[in-house]
């Protein structure tokens, strides 16, 4: 089974930029599709990125293509997203997803693995 911690989020302006890591342990990494889902206050928690375990397949939601990038090294069992030229409407709580589902999915449900979220707050 395993289990993420997620870093890097913080208070950051508008056009600014963040790395968001997720660091992973336990299970075989490379196995796992990994997704980054996002959450704002009141609504409900949506896809963001995800990235097949070889990290030759990424899927972006339209929100934040072109702006955001999602990477893996699976020697360091870390999966990141780079995401530049925020947006007020990008601050939520960015969680990380772990699924044996090949090249993962948007929908949150094929997930059973998520770490607690790394929040992220975009000011205007």
């Amino acid at each position: 089974q395993v289990q993420m911690v997620e870093s890097g989020g913080g208070l950051v302006q508008a056009g600014g930029s963040l790395r968001l890591s997720c660091a992973a342990s336990g299970g075989t990494f490379r196995n796992y599709a990994m997704a980054w889902f996002r959450q704002a206050p009141g609504k409900d928690r949506e896809f963001v990125a995800r990235i097949s375990g070889s990290g030759s397949y990424t899927d972006y939601a339209d929100s934040v293509k072109g702006r955001s990038t999602i990477s893996r090294d699976n020697a360091k069992t870390t999966v990141y997203l780079q995401m530049n030229s925020l947006k007020p409407e990008d601050t939520a709580r960015y969680y990380c997803a772990a699924t044996l589902v090949f090249l993962g999915s948007r929908n949150l449900h094929e997930y059973p693995y998520w770490g607690q979220g790394t929040q992220v707050t975009v000011s205007s």
